[in-house]
């Protein structure tokens, strides 16, 4: 999902107006490296205190940088307040100021055909973008929310716990960016006896977290961005109990690159090093941008060397972070439509191989359960409005797979038989154009046969919702999640949700008193539908023989 600075803002205005009712009598907890005190106590909802700004990790700086991440060093001189709260350093393509102008052209029905010059004045500029005042590159920071009965009961019953991994196309986002979780909190089963605790995570983004290729692996580490997440994890498992929380009842939930995300942790190093630091998992439009070829992820360490203007990642260590915040900047900024340059690669090491392929042969943490939620129309989003006939979309298809170039018959199977040219509303998503044509493609190679890849591995015995809610474009579903905000058109929707969600993390089943049953997935392939007309059930549309096709890896 693609965060604005507007609500990025709205964020920090809440955490600000809550804040106010700072007070040194807020509890303590003793991390044994640091102490940490509350920044707020939240009356007006559950009753939650909210301990802002921990520290995970030690700073990603000098040789540190592009690598994993190492545990913080023991700072016990001073009480943490919470009041250092950076986000990672950020970037967006270019690409995206075209697609808040086209898409509800589009969706009204008012124009179907585009041409660049109608974008020339939002697409071309050369202007850095301005940065973020809170973005450091010192960011490895998380923030837990516990509810105050939950808190005062530390030592008793151990309360479930709930991580949030933010989304933003592995280039952009961070903990806050989401929203405030007093929705969710609220939500929880009982939450004046017991309720949920909730943790999110900031982790590096971009250039930052996720550099890969074999000339960079010799002195770094690809997926650092997974590496902080997981680590991030593993402080949740060794920490939580002091804010009253049980390290064996943790669910990680995610949208977007946060769900993208949660399918490489689920199989994280092929399964080969035993259970994952989590015992649930909600991966929401699971996306990501399959990237299993050694020389993609070895042109963008070199593209971004060049801008740097050096040879190796031992001399971009040594450069000043506005250097490499710029090189960042320029290359994520002229990434190809839909694309953001970086984010998950097969690295032989915690990712072994594409997801789908680990799914199909059994390389994953068999022992979780599993919730999962896909939009309606993923792809939308990310499609260029430029695609007007057959031979833009065979340019598409072999943009999206640089590899499928020397294998045409390949292509041909992608653009004839999955994909055909046909637009009467019979094929995939019911496209009628050339648009949706790409724009189903797009969903399906990048999220929605994500999901269906993992209700598979776990035999089905998962839950699966569809949002539907119209457009239901990609994202749209994280306002729901963190109700009440913004975007919202039907409360209901998203009170229920949230009590999905919530149910689910207490007990592994989302269903409770006062919403519609909400069943397995089973053999059926069933969906809970969230529509703007109620809940309904459906067979899920992304149980197709396309998808089944797309999990052989055959694009590399």
């Amino acid at each position: 999902m693609f965060y604005s600075h507007a609500a990025i803002a709205a964020a920090v205005i809440l955490s600000t107006v809550v804040g106010a009712q700072n007070s040194s009598s807020l509890p303590i907890v003793d991390l044994g490296y640091e102490l940490i005190q509350a920044a707020n106590f939240n009356q007006e909802t559950a009753g939650f205190y909210n301990f802002s700004n921990i520290r995970y990790a030690a700073p990603p700086l000098g040789e540190l940088r592009f690598t994993k991440p190492e545990k913080p060093a023991v700072n016990r001189s001073v009480v943490n307040t919470g009041s250092y709260g950076p986000i990672c350093p950020q970037a967006n393509p270019a690409w995206e100021a075209i697609a808040a102008e086209w898409i509800p052209l589009y969706l009204s029905g008012n124009q179907t055909t585009f041409n660049e010059s109608q974008f020339a004045t939002s697409s071309n500029s050369t202007a850095l973008p301005a940065q973020d005042p809170r973005t450091n590159e010192d960011c490895l920071f998380l923030d837990v929310f516990v509810p105050q009965s939950v808190f005062e009961n530390r030592g008793g019953y151990g309360a479930p716990v709930a991580v949030w991994i933010y989304g933003g196309g592995y280039t952009a986002g961070s903990k806050v960016s989401s929203g405030s979780p007093a929705g969710l909190l609220a939500r929880s089963e009982g939450a004046q006896e017991s309720g949920l605790i909730y943790v999110a995570m900031n982790y590096r983004l971009g250039a930052f977290g996720w550099l890969a290729g074999p000339t960079f692996q010799t002195n770094g580490t690809a997926n650092a961005g997974l590496y902080d997440q997981r680590l991030a994890l593993e402080w949740v498992q060794e920490n939580i109990h002091l804010f009253g929380g049980d390290p064996n009842r943790v669910t990680v939930f995610g949208e977007s690159a946060g769900g993208g995300s949660i399918m490489h942790q689920v199989t994280s190093f092929g399964g080969k090093e035993g259970s994952v630091p989590f015992q649930q998992a909600i991966p929401q439009s699971p996306g990501f941008l399959p990237i299993g070829s050694p020389i993609q992820e070895e042109a963008t360490f070199n593209a971004y060397l060049a801008l740097l203007n050096v040879s190796t990642i031992e001399e971009a260590r040594q450069l000043p972070y506005t250097a490499l915040q710029t090189a960042n900047i320029i290359q994520v900024g002229s990434s190809s439509y839909g694309g953001f340059t970086y984010g998950p690669v097969v690295d032989g090491n915690f990712v072994p191989d594409l997801p789908g392929q680990l799914l199909a042969r059994g390389q994953y943490d068999t022992s979780l359960r599993l919730m999962l939620g896909h939009n309606a129309d993923e792809g939308l989003l990310f499609t260029s409005p430029f695609i007007a006939n057959n031979s833009d979309f065979r340019a598409l298809v072999t943009t999206q797979f640089p590899t499928l170039n020397v294998y045409s018959s390949i292509v041909d199977y992608i653009v004839n038989t999955l994909y055909p040219p046909i637009f009467d509303g019979s094929q995939a998503m019911g496209y009628r154009d050339q648009i949706g044509r790409a724009a189903a493609m797009i969903s399906e190679v990048s999220f929605t046969c994500n999901t269906f890849y993992l209700d598979k591995a776990f035999a089905n015995d998962t839950f699966s919702y569809l949002f539907a809610i119209p457009p239901a474009l990609h994202g749209e579903d994280v306002p729901y999640t963190y109700y009440p905000s913004a975007g919202v058109e039907v409360p209901a929707i998203a009170i229920a949700l949230q009590e999905y969600i919530t149910r689910f993390a207490e007990t592994g089943n989302p269903n409770v008193q006062g919403v519609p049953y909400f069943d397995l997935y089973s053999a059926n392939a069933t969906v809970q539908v969230l529509n703007i007309t109620g809940i309904s059930e459906i067979r899920d549309p992304a149980a197709n023989a396309r998808c089944d096709w797309w999990q052989k890896g055959l694009i590399f």
